[in-house]
């Protein structure tokens, strides 16, 4: 068996400008600049000589690895671990900082959604134009458009303007022009997450499909450990931009819960492997209902506000995940338009949960906070921040076991009160 893709000490740098305070309008920057004019030119001047504090922050390091033609690779790994960075540099969007990438194919990629349409331009028009940004003709695109148009399940907006498409939509179709485009190697990040588990498994399905009669190289980062083990024999375990474990799927499946079990006890306030500006960060996450009695879950969510603004309509998610990695319910303030308002340094959002139906096992809590515009901030993503059980001796005081199967339905509420 050929290889597919060799990787020789790869390694990616970034340079992170150390600037403090938030967002600076231009009347400050003017105000400023008059009342002390001296201090401004000399920042400028460190500025042009290049003495403005900068940290370097090595996303990947000293990376090795070899991959096989026709194998499906699982990659996995804490958010920050350098997963959707190796990605980008295999897809050659960014250059490496040291070390070599040699490719023996074309590649395809689908790494954020929706990466290559146009909002205005309908779903019709964006397979085009999609189809020829990843590398196909006119021709190719005309002969696999039924294909693709099928695959998608959108062919009743295939002539509406892709902005009014859901994020679910976005992925099926973006999904389907890439896994048609057959290419020698594909490459995957976690946007399959956002589609609907029968879309998911239609796509597993398709991935598998493509490898396995067609010969494709197929690298795929997912959070579901389901699918990574459902579709990956061999999977890749990053922690900390350095290859950690490189095996059997199961065997390194189980040693990342190992190690995301150690990582979990660590105080939430220490925890690196998170994502966001950091502007505003979530300190301490507390069950304050350990026993679920009458099916009522109570969750307080401690915050920290760096800045010194008031962010209004905050966007809260609290995700609930298995053992497995599997997401189960995804509850966000926005939904029901419970609206959060963050004040200026520390405080407390409360989160209570009715009807909270799920089986006995043991669960995960994952917390995202991000501002709730346009341009929307992410200000604090974390994984697991903390691990509760359902007892299997009693369905919540009952005496009575849980059902096979529980549907995931919640009735909640988000407030900055305690009740």
């Amino acid at each position: 068996m050929t290889n597919s893709i060799e990787i020789k000490n790869i390694g990616k740098k970034y340079d992170i400008t150390h600037q403090r305070g938030s967002y600076v309008s231009l009347r400050d920057v003017i105000t400023n600049i008059l009342k002390n004019p001296f201090k401004h030119a000399k920042h400028k001047v460190k500025k042009v000589l290049g003495k403005i504090e900068k940290e370097e922050f090595w996303a990947l390091k000293d990376i090795n690895l070899t991959i096989k033609k026709g194998e499906i690779i699982g990659i996995i790994g804490a958010n920050g671990a350098g997963k959707s960075t190796l990605l980008k540099l295999l897809s050659k969007i960014t250059p490496p900082t040291t070390g070599e990438i040699k490719i023996d194919g074309k590649v395809a990629s689908l790494l954020e959604v929706g990466t290559g349409f146009h909002p205005e331009l309908t779903g019709r028009e964006n397979i085009f134009l999609n189809g020829a940004i990843l590398g196909m003709t006119k021709k190719e695109i005309v002969e696999r458009f039924d294909n693709i148009v099928e695959f998608s399940g959108v062919k009743q907006f295939l002539d509406t303007p892709v902005k009014r498409y859901s994020s679910g939509m976005y992925v099926r179709l973006a999904f389907a022009v890439a896994a048609h485009m057959e290419p020698d190697i594909l490459v995957v990040d976690e946007v399959l997450a956002v589609g609907d588990a029968e879309f998911q498994k239609k796509s597993l399905g398709k991935l598998d499909e493509v490898s396995k009669t067609e010969g494709r190289t197929i690298l795929f980062v997912s959070h579901n450990m389901v699918a990574i083990q459902k579709l990956c024999k061999k999977t890749i375990l990053l922690e900390e931009g350095k290859i950690k474990m490189v095996g059997e799927t199961k065997e390194v499946i189980d040693f990342y819960f190992h190690r995301q079990g150690e990582t979990s006890k660590l105080p939430l306030e220490e925890r690196k492997d998170r994502k966001g500006s950091g502007n505003v960060r979530f300190t301490k996450c507390e069950l304050l209902t350990p026993s679920l009695e009458n099916r009522v879950l109570k969750l307080k969510l401690s915050y920290k506000n760096k800045t010194e603004n008031t962010y209004n309509n905050i966007k809260i998610s609290v995700d609930i995940k298995n053992t497995n990695g599997e997401h189960l319910a995804n509850i966000t303030n926005n939904v029901l338009d419970q609206k959060i308002n963050i004040q200026k340094g520390v405080g407390s959002i409360f989160l209570k949960i009715i009807n909270f139906n799920l089986e006995s096992g043991e669960y995960t809590f994952s917390l995202f906070m991000a501002t709730d515009k346009m341009n929307s901030e992410i200000l604090d993503s974390v994984e697991d921040v903390l691990m509760f059980n359902i007892d299997n001796g009693g369905f919540y005081n009952t005496g009575k076991l849980p059902p096979i199967r529980s549907k995931v339905f919640f009735d909640f509420i988000f407030n900055n009160n305690k009740n």
